[in-house]
């Protein structure tokens, strides 16, 4: 007779439940959150009282080292950012870059594993010197929750106000200069014949980089230019269907979820050439270096109906790459050996 095994019991946090619910990290979080309640190995525990076999954080506040303290060698921590990730996010961040780095090697360090999203990141962790293991998994994609749907597409028309026949141009990010909405304004003021939709806000109000010019910048817009405001986790799905093209162009990203979402719901994705994706994507996608090339690859989508269908095709073969079930299997490995490796040095 086989002997069952007992559910691990992983508490799962994360400060973005009371801040910044419109980031990519909360919705990481709560994706992860998700992935462990559909598996019958896992018993969560999220954000509350009570405490489990391993401690599993998303974000890097007070909240994780007051939690942690109980956890000693069982401390889990999904390093989403990255000293880099500050550039072009807040006011002065090259002054305050040393003690950025200063505070999340620290971080890293009272972690007893940290999961890289990203090659990048495992390589920022180590150069920053942090006394702690690493391993990389990337974060996937709910493909339950994000997929192409007639009924959503003309839900999310109707919420945004778009017409049926219009060529909806999407970008989805905080209003900040890293994620590049200056750029999308400006691939929207060279393509009248499309509608650029932007959702996303600022969760850090005026402490987000470049707030005054960006202002600036969305008043002069063009009028084939709308920014949508904060859209829930749950409407997303709507705001993704609604489009016909996404638009990546944030100057900095680790393992960004949105082009994921984008790409699950059907869209072809234009991404910035940068350095990162080079080394986290396995397959090819789409990139553009600057504003000319982001114009041109957008004017053909909306031309050419057999480059649009292969850029739909080009997402959903790098979607593999993020799958649900291999994320699963990996975290619950990882708590397996740290849970283990914790009971032994304590017996």
């Amino acid at each position: 007779m086989t002997e069952s095994v007992a559910p691990l019991r992983v508490h799962v946090i994360s400060e973005t439940a009371r801040i910044a619910k419109e980031t990519g990290v909360h919705t990481a979080f709560v994706d992860c959150v998700n992935l462990l309640r559909d598996s019958p190995d896992f018993e969560v525990i999220v954000n509350g009282e009570g405490w489990g076999d391993v401690l599993h954080s998303h974000t890097y506040g007070p909240y994780f080292l007051w939690k942690g303290l109980r956890y000693r060698g069982r401390r889990v921590f999904t390093a989403h950012v990255i000293p880099d990730s500050a550039r072009g996010s807040f006011p002065l961040w090259r002054l305050l870059l040393p003690a950025i780095r200063w505070y999340l090697r620290g971080i890293y360090s009272y972690a007893d594993v940290c999961v890289a999203v990203s090659p990048v990141v495992a390589d920022s962790i180590r150069a920053l010197g942090a006394k702690t293991e690493i391993i990389e998994i990337f974060s996937f994609v709910d493909e339950d929750r994000f997929h192409p749907s007639a009924e959503l597409r003309a839900a999310g028309r109707k919420r945004l106000s778009v017409p049926e026949d219009a060529f909806v141009v999407l970008g989805v990010g905080t209003i900040e200069g890293r994620k590049g909405v200056e750029d999308f304004i400006d691939v929207a003021q060279a393509c009248p014949e499309a509608l650029f939709v932007w959702v996303g806000g600022r969760p850090f109000g005026a402490m987000t980089e470049g707030i005054a010019r960006i202002n600036r910048r969305i008043r002069r817009a063009t009028e084939n230019v709308r920014f949508a405001g904060l859209f829930d986790l749950e409407e997303m799905p709507l705001a993704y269907n609604a489009a016909d093209l996404f638009l990546f162009p944030s100057l900095q990203e680790n393992c960004p979820v949105a082009p994921l979402e984008a790409a699950a719901c059907g869209l072809p994705v234009i991404y910035k050439d940068i350095p990162e994706y080079r080394q986290l994507y396995r397959l090819p996608y789409l990139k553009a270096r600057d504003t000319a090339e982001f114009t041109a690859l957008t004017r053909r989508m909306i031309q050419d109906r057999a480059y649009f269908e292969e850029g739909c095709r080009i997402s959903r073969e790098l979607l593999g790459q993020f799958s649900k079930g291999a994320v699963r299997a990996q975290l619950l490995d990882l708590y397996r050996e740290v849970h283990a490796l914790s009971a032994r040095q304590t017996s």
